[in-house]
């Protein structure tokens, strides 16, 4: 029987110290759950490890096959092609390695699951009691907003479906940057539509600067209109049906079974504003704490996501 290809996470980086140990923990804690599994982790940018650390760890625990999976919620140019482009030049390092590539992580049930847990929490539920009754509570799901339309769509269909079933008045969405509306105007949006009490509900793994931002931002809209009963929910955080999620995405990849849904891809097709975008090929980040060979600028052909 052949050995099972290690677990390589790819995480975006953080400038948040906190939200970077976050995801240095979660990947220890795979570890820890799987002892018969090499497992590393790193970032694209922003912060250490380099996922080019991860992938030489590995190698030098005798790695020859791994697979690789994005801790991102929504397939955006980081899993779309910036980790894609940075496993190809790892590729080109280490000479005989050999790697298959997961999906991001959401929507799934189970962080749905998660994600109404902490809307529970900040209506002050406990105990499996309904809190206060959901048909007064209109929920916006703020996620980080993306450049790419599909990114951004993606966090509507997550928000589409935290909706479906479980009784509250609305999802709305919001994002903390590079797309509308942002988190003030997400919040007037609820309040025109005539919501009660209004849950804000961060779109994130892990605590960081942009999750943060979200929660100032919600506390200065809250302050400039009493009227309105807001309150902040947290992350989704490192709970175990993360952990699960993260390791039902690696025996997909260790099986090769991925396929991702490309239907709706600007790097495929040629959406209003963003022809310029179609078959443009995908290039790493150089991430400043990574020594490798090169520092020059290396094009790895069309669209790098697999397929």
């Amino acid at each position: 029987m052949t050995t099972p290809p290690a677990l390589l996470i790819a995480g975006h980086g953080t400038r948040d110290e906190a939200g970077a140990e976050a995801f240095r923990a979660f990947v220890r804690e795979l570890g820890r759950r799987n002892p018969e599994l090499p497992v590393a982790g790193g970032f694209i940018e922003l912060s250490p490890p380099p996922l080019g650390e991860a992938v030489s760890d590995l190698v030098e625990r005798g790695v020859r096959r791994f697979a690789a999976v994005p801790l991102m919620l929504v397939s955006a140019g980081h899993a779309k092609g910036d980790i894609p482009a940075a496993l190809a030049r790892e590729k080109e390092r280490h000479p005989g390695i050999s790697y298959t590539y997961g999906r991001p992580l959401g929507p799934h049930p189970a962080l749905l699951s998660v994600l109404e847990r902490r809307l529970d929490e900040a209506l002050g539920g406990d105990g499996g009691r309904t809190p206060l009754d959901r048909a007064d509570v209109t929920v916006l799901l703020v996620g980080r907003g993306s450049t790419d339309p599909d990114a951004n769509a993606e966090v509507h269909r997550a928000a589409r479906l935290l909706w479906e079933g479980r009784g509250y008045a609305g999802v709305e969405t919001a994002f903390v940057s590079l797309a509308a509306p942002d988190v003030p105007s997400g919040l007037d949006r609820c309040l025109r539509l005539g919501a009660r009490r209004i849950v804000v509900l961060p779109y994130f793994l892990f605590t960081g600067i942009l999750p943060e931002r979200v929660r100032q931002q919600t506390e200065g809209w809250a302050a400039a209109h009493p009227e309105a009963e807001v309150r902040s929910a947290d992350v989704i955080g490192p709970e175990p049906e993360l952990l699960d999620l993260v390791m039902e995405r690696y025996r997909e990849a260790a099986a090769d079974q991925v396929r991702m849904n490309c239907d709706s891809c600007v790097y495929r097709i040629a959406m209003p504003g963003f022809e310029d975008k179609v078959g443009l090929p995908q290039q790493p980040h150089f991430h400043p704490d990574d020594d490798g060979h090169e520092h020059g600028h290396h094009h790895h052909g069309g669209h790098a996501h697999a397929h």
